[in-house]
């Protein structure tokens, strides 16, 4: 499969993606967590080549590869915390918005409301969006694997 767009894109979409990547990180949620939800939502969403960012961007902020390689299935595994578990499962359900889907429950939104800051949940929000955005725009595009943007 080839990518179907080659070449820079808009130079005023690079400057708002920048300014969207300073305010995820200005809301004070472990550049960890911000990975782990970009690698889950990207998952959810059959994205490779934001897999495999998300990959390389959560081993260079630290994260373990036995972590990595269970984010899939979180919820069955004992290697993550409940913060961290109720930022996957917000990931989980704002993504899933197809027809008939549940999406973010009372329990789902109390669950991050209780451990994080409005700051935090607002970064953790923007992550999501912003992930779902570039899913949505790669797989349109059929961007592949391995880039470094």
């Amino acid at each position: 499969m080839e990518a179907r767009m080659k070449g820079a894109a808009n130079p005023d979409l690079i400057t708002a993606i920048h300014h969207l990547h300073k305010a995820i990180h200005a809301g004070g949620v472990d550049r960890r967590l911000l990975e782990l939800v970009h690698l889950r939502v990207s998952q959810i969403n059959g994205c490779s080549p934001c897999v495999w960012a998300g990959v390389e961007g959560a081993r260079k902020a630290g994260e373990t590869d036995e972590r990595l390689h269970t984010v899939v299935a979180w919820r069955e595994t004992p290697f993550f915390t409940e913060e961290e578990r109720a930022a996957l499962a917000l990931a989980e359900a704002a993504t899933r918005i197809q027809d008939g889907a549940a999406g973010v429950t009372d329990e789902i939104w109390d669950a991050v409301a209780g451990r994080f800051t409005e700051e935090q949940v607002a970064a953790i929000i923007l992550e999501i969006a912003t992930t779902n955005f570039f899913n949505r725009i790669n797989r349109t595009t059929r961007e592949q694997a391995g880039k470094a943007w």
